[in-house]
């Protein structure tokens, strides 16, 4: 009797909020600002960060911005709730 409860009161269960999700800004900032790794900073990933501008010197930016815009698009086509998992609670440094 009571899983016939839960299943009948499933659908008034509120869907999860992700207070800090920061998926568009991340997808903006590597995008545009891909060589300078902003987006691995602004996500807290520092170490990655400083890695990212040491092959940006090295590459002259090239592969850098290439990498950017490729993880950019992954940031922005993911929803909410895969970003939030996977690069906010997972820790996902790398694509």
């Amino acid at each position: 009797m009571e899983t016939e409860t839960i299943k009948q009161e499933a659908w008034n269960t509120p869907t999860p909020q992700f207070q800090n999700n920061k998926k568009v800004a991340c997808g903006i900032f590597a995008i545009l600002l891909g060589p300078l790794g902003i987006h691995k900073f602004y996500l807290g990933y520092t170490g990655t960060g400083i890695l990212w501008l040491i092959l940006s010197i090295c590459s002259c930016a090239t592969l850098t911005g290439l990498f950017g815009l490729i993880e950019g698009i992954i940031y922005l086509t993911k929803s909410d709730e895969e970003f939030y998992n996977t690069y906010q609670v997972g820790q996902k440094h790398w694509f």
